[in-house]
C-alpha cells in the first residue's frame, strides 16, 4: 500500500487506464469491463480492476494536473509494478479541423510547467508517447474506421488563462490542443521505464468556442477508451 493508493500487493493489473475523473473510472469499469472490483478509494480517486476479453486491465482516476498525475503515475510504477499506463482524457482543440469528439493521439508533449525545468536542471526535456503503443492505437483505430489525428499536445499548469490569446502561438506551429496530464505520464513512464500513451477526445475547441457537457464527458466518449482497451498488453 501506497502513501496515496489504497490497493494490496496484486490488486492492479499490469495494465492501467488513468482518466483524471474518477467518475470517468468509474463509468468504465461499470461499462467497458468485466468483474470490475474497487481497489482504491482514498481521497475519492476510484480505481478498479476488471477484465476486457480476458485481460486484466485496472483504471483509476488521476486527478487534475501534473502534480496530481505525476503521485498517482510515481506510485503505480514503483509501487505496484504497473508496467503500461494510458491516459484516457480530454482536451480543448487548437486546430479548426478538429470538432468536438474526435480523437488525437499524443505524440509529444510540450508544457508550461516548471517541474521538467526542476528535474533536469534547467534542460528542456520532450517527453513522447511509446512508439509500440502509439502505433498500435492507430492501426487499431484504423480497423475500426475512427478518425485519429497523431502530434503533439501542450499540458498547461493553467485553465484559466488571463491572456485569452495564450494559444495562438502553439497553434501556429502544429499544436493540436491543451491539456493537462500529458507532460507528466510521458516523463514518470520514460524514469521507471514503462510503456505510456495518451489517447485524448476533443472537449472543447478553442477556435470555435464550442464545448461538451460534463455528462459528455464522464459518459459519451467511449472511442479512445475502446481504442485503450483493446491495445492493452
Amino acid at each position: 500500500m501506497s502513501i496515496h493508493i489504497g490497493a494490496s500487493p496484486g490488486q492492479i493489473a499490469a495494465t492501467i487506464l488513468l482518466p483524471g475523473d474518477p467518475k470517468r473510472a468509474k463509468f468504465i469499469a461499470e461499462t467497458l469491463l468485466q468483474n470490475a472490483v474497487l481497489f482504491n478509494d482514498v481521497r475519492g480517486m476510484l480505481g478498479y480492476t476488471g477484465s476486457y476479453r480476458g485481460k486484466s486491465v485496472s483504471v483509476m482516476g488521476s486527478g487534475m494536473g501534473i502534480p496530481s498525475f505525476s503521485i498517482y503515475a510515481s506510485e503505480l510504477a514503483s509501487e505496484y509494478g504497473v508496467k503500461t499506463m494510458m491516459r484516457v482524457g480530454t482536451c480543448g482543440a487548437f486546430q479548426s479541423e478538429l470538432k468536438i469528439g474526435d480523437i488525437i493521439l499524443a505524440m509529444t508533449a510540450a508544457t508550461d510547467s516548471n517541474i521538467n525545468t526542476i528535474r533536469f536542471n534547467g534542460l528542456t526535456y520532450s517527453p513522447c508517447a511509446s512508439f509500440h503503443l502509439l502505433i498500435k492505437a492507430y492501426d487499431e483505430a484504423e480497423r475500426r474506421g475512427i478518425k485519429v489525428t497523431v502530434g503533439s499536445v501542450v499540458s498547461s499548469d493553467t485553465f484559466y488563462y488571463d491572456d485569452a490569446d495564450w494559444w495562438l502561438k502553439l497553434a501556429e506551429y502544429g499544436v493540436l490542443a491543451a491539456e493537462m496530464e500529458t507532460a507528466a505520464l510521458y516523463t514518470i513512464a520514460a524514469k521507471y521505464k514503462v510503456e505510456a500513451l495518451s489517447l485524448l477526445t476533443v472537449s472543447d475547441s478553442l477556435v470555435t468556442r464550442a464545448e461538451s457537457t460534463s455528462v459528455q464527458r464522464e459518459r459519451e466518449f467511449t472511442k479512445m477508451m475502446e481504442i485503450a482497451l483493446e491495445i492493452a498488453p
